[in-house]
């Protein structure tokens, strides 16, 4: 027989481990994920109730994991009556699938949502979306990887695919850079005063303010965006200050004033992996390690505000940053999702040589 518990924090981080062994996943560190499961931590919850742990165990062991949750701000801008789940990974089991989604959404009910929708994970810049094609690549830091079964099991309760996603890699040794670095479009922007600075550390918490506002100014108009606080965005910037790299993040400033910003880290998966995503007595030497041996970059994200875009500013910019992959000894870069209703960034993407990786959509159903 399946039981479901709840708040089994320990169960929850143990969940992928247990169904997931020799797959592409990685989790979060187990300190982060403690940290979103909180709603004394995370500002995204404004009650303890808005979200609720739930996690299957059968015969002593454990065998998938849910959250559900509200996002008061999503629905109050859409005018929604929507419950989120998130985290949702399981054996595949249509009956451990079931008493997991049954307890989301008996969740949503009893707070009078009338659908419910996932995955959005809980961070203040949520990752989004099940895998529905790319399982057999490994995921960078901050994108979401689920096994191919995730899909089937979530049709065969009534859940429905919308919203569909692609994540990108870029190969930086092979991108066509030279052109675009060297060109006219770039010498003219440096003409107009447009100029790039870095994200130094000693410049840092004012320059990811300023990333936020060119966020939120930049995303305004996409699909169930919602802009995000200052106390989110230093929610989810806490875990990234440890790992930036200041060579690869870029502010772009006309005549001296924020205009786009390209906000990019190292990507620690591969470091995460190798210690199981927990701190131990081995954690110092797998992060020299990482430092030494770091290849792989992710995009976590891009924007211009609305007064610069349409100029070319937002190509040149990641241009730019590319180049200083590049130079710092990075190979491949990754991308989070980019919806299919984006064709402006997605014609971007394929003008910078990026592969599609990932392909994902989010499930939902009325209730």
């Amino acid at each position: 027989m399946i039981e479901i518990r709840e708040g089994d924090i320990d169960a929850f981080f143990a969940a992928p481990f247990a169904v997931y062994a020799d797959t592409p996943y990685v989790s979060p560190m187990r300190s982060d994920l403690k940290r979103f499961l909180s709603a004394k931590t995370n500002p995204l919850f404004e009650a303890p109730d808005d979200f609720a742990v739930f996690t299957a165990h059968e015969n002593g062991a454990v065998r998938g994991r849910i959250t559900a949750h509200v996002h008061r701000a999503a629905n109050a801008r859409f005018g929604l009556k929507r419950g989120y789940f998130g985290y949702f990974d399981c054996a595949d089991d249509e009956r451990v699938a079931a008493a997991l989604l049954e307890r989301a959404e008996d969740w949503a009910r009893q707070r009078g949502f009338s659908e419910i929708l996932g995955n959005f994970n809980l961070t203040a810049m949520q990752q989004v979306g099940i895998m529905t094609g790319g399982f057999e690549h490994a995921p960078y830091t901050d994108q979401v990887w689920g096994p191919p079964h995730l899909p089937r099991l979530l049709e065969k309760r009534g859940y429905s695919p919308s919203f569909p996603m692609t994540t990108f890699e870029i190969d930086i040794r092979a991108a066509p850079l030279g052109g675009i670095l060297d060109g006219a479009e770039m010498r003219a922007l440096r003409a107009d005063g447009f100029s790039f600075s870095p994200i130094r550390r000693k410049t840092l918490d004012r320059r990811l303010e300023d990333s936020r506002l060119i966020l939120n100014e930049s995303f305004a108009g996409n699909p169930m965006f919602v802009p995000v606080s200052r106390a989110e965005y230093e929610f989810q910037a806490k875990e990234m200050k440890w790992i930036m790299d200041p060579r690869i993040s870029a502010v772009a400033e006309k005549d001296g004033a924020p205009a786009g910003a390209v906000i990019a880290i190292p990507d620690v998966n591969p470091m995460l992996k190798a210690m199981g995503s927990r701190l131990g007595l081995s954690a110092p030497w797998h992060l020299l390690k990482h430092r030494l041996r770091r290849r792989r970059a992710v995009v976590i994200f891009q924007g211009v505000k609305p007064a610069y875009q349409g100029r070319g500013l937002n190509p040149l910019m990641l241009a730019h940053i590319l180049g200083e992959m590049k130079a710092a000894g990075y190979e491949t870069a990754g991308g989070t999702w980019i919806a299919d209703a984006n064709a402006a960034s997605l014609r971007q993407a394929e003008k910078a040589g990026a592969r599609p990786l990932h392909r994902l959509h989010l499930f939902g159903r009325t209730l």
